[in-house]
């Protein structure tokens, strides 16, 4: 015990903790980790929560349909007019 008092009264800054040290560093990891969680639900609701999520216009999901090979053009222009109404 005396030698541990001996040690702090020869090195009576670096037994007090003065200064900031590593304690600065925490703050401004928290300020990152929060922005990030914002910055990505951000852009997840932007973008959509998945597939399950908001789903595009059904003309979309036509030309999605046509565009992939699903379906061939007579049946996309059929489709296509049945949702506009023009039939």
């Amino acid at each position: 015990m005396i030698t541990t008092l001996t040690t702090a009264a020869a090195h009576p800054v670096a037994w007090s903790g003065a200064g900031p040290g590593w304690w600065i560093v925490f703050p401004i990891l928290w300020f990152l980790l929060v922005a990030a969680v914002v910055f990505l639900v951000a852009r997840r609701a932007r973008r959509g929560w998945g597939p399950w999520g908001r789903a595009g216009s059904p003309e979309a999901v036509l030309g999605e349909r046509y565009a992939r090979g699903e379906i061939d053009e007579s049946e996309y222009r059929h489709r296509r007019e049945v949702l506009r109404g023009d039939r």
